[in-house]
């Protein structure tokens, strides 16, 4: 067996943080939208019920990002299944504010929700891909140090 491929516990264990991670940072997003409505309605306080409701749809929003919608969120390049996958989440998740009233039933709040929604999933579409091209110049600048190491030592050692 290969020392440098992932065991399935790996890949498993990768996935699970990768959920926990989308479920922290979406709940954020829910949670500041919320906010903003409730200020904006002269109401300074929230609801535990919806905080609770909010955390789980993310999570359960996570798991179907990761294991049906092949984790859309962090894709290269946004396919038909990704798209699927940026859509129904978005519906899901104005479905859910809708029938659980985290903003009073109001169909034109919600509606709202959907394009900021929709505008938090391309922001942090954005964020991956950019942090990707990022990575991969480190990768590359650590690369061409150790291969210019590399060749210094073969020459040092040859004379």
């Amino acid at each position: 067996m290969d020392k440098n491929k992932l065991s399935l516990w790996e890949k498993y264990l990768t996935k699970e943080i990768g959920i926990e991670f989308k479920a922290c940072l979406y709940f954020f997003a829910v949670l500041f939208f919320y906010c903003v409505y409730r200020i904006v309605c002269g109401i300074y306080d929230a609801s535990i019920l919806h905080l609770t409701e909010m955390i789980f749809s993310c999570y359960f929003m996570g798991y179907i990002q990761v294991y049906a919608f092949n984790n859309f969120d962090e894709s290269d390049t946004l396919k038909g299944r990704e798209y699927a996958g940026l859509v129904i989440c978005t519906l899901l998740y104005v479905a859910l504010s809708f029938f659980l009233k985290w903003f009073d039933g109001k169909l034109l709040i919600s509606l709202l929700f959907a394009v900021y929604i929709l505008i938090t999933y391309i922001c942090v579409i954005l964020i991956y891909r950019s942090k990707r091209h990022i990575d991969d110049k480190i990768l590359n600048d650590e690369l061409r140090i150790f291969q210019s190491e590399h060749n210094k030592k073969v020459h040092d050692t040859d004379e």
